[in-house]
């Protein structure tokens, strides 16, 4: 199976469910460097049409790419969005993506919409998983997790749950103390909580331990 590492505080739900979608095991760390890595020598840096501006126009863009072409072989950055999104000048977007490549030796891949995305750091990560088994580690040293973060972890782990699920039980019950205190009825009042899942979130919550 492709696995990939995702910084815990990638907030684009609906790209990581498409991740699990399509087959990838999904591994959350607090990575210094990059959002996502896809093996030892591959990290991607991603980024909206807006972030992509933004990051330029308060200067922190050179600064994220410098650590990250310092700590992987093959660093990537992803654009993700329509190119009719920019509102800087092609001259700078395109002056900007020149010195990524010539100075700093980034890769730049563009990318329409979060689906796609995920495709992209798939199917990069399949590459390089394949024949030389090339997995992914993270690099630098890892910051420690925020109380909400070690929350949403713990919740996420569960089979059938994840990220995005997770920030909605914890919206709804306020704790893991709420959660598992919920019965089965009272779990599937979150959004996206059938009786099934419910019951396996509740089992998994309160059955005795066994081991």
């Amino acid at each position: 199976m492709v696995k990939i590492l995702v910084d815990n505080r990638e907030r684009n739900f609906n790209l990581i469910d498409k991740l699990g979608e399509i087959g990838a095991d999904l591994e959350f760390s607090s990575l210094p460097v990059g959002d996502y890595i896809l093996s030892d020598r591959v990290g991607i840096e991603r980024k909206s049409i807006a972030d992509f501006e933004n990051s330029i126009m308060n200067n922190r863009l050179f600064d994220q790419i410098e650590r990250l072409s310092s700590s992987f072989e093959k660093p990537i950055l992803i654009i993700e969005g329509d190119g009719s999104e920019y509102r800087l000048s092609s001259r700078v977007i395109i002056g900007t993506i020149i010195s990524l490549y010539i100075d700093y030796g980034i890769q730049v891949l563009l990318s329409a919409n979060e689906e796609e995305t995920a495709e992209i750091l798939y199917m990069l990560a399949k590459r390089e998983q394949g024949k030389k088994e090339r997995f992914p580690r993270a690099v630098g040293i890892k910051r420690a997790f925020s109380d909400e973060e070690w929350q949403r972890n713990i919740l996420a782990s569960i089979p059938g749950v994840g990220p995005k699920l997770a920030y909605e039980i914890l919206k709804e019950f306020k704790s893991i103390r709420g959660v598992a205190n919920a019965n089965v009825d009272q779990l599937m009042k979150v959004d996206k909580i059938g009786k099934k899942k419910a019951k396996r979130i509740y089992d998994i919550l309160n059955l005795e331990y066994k081991g």
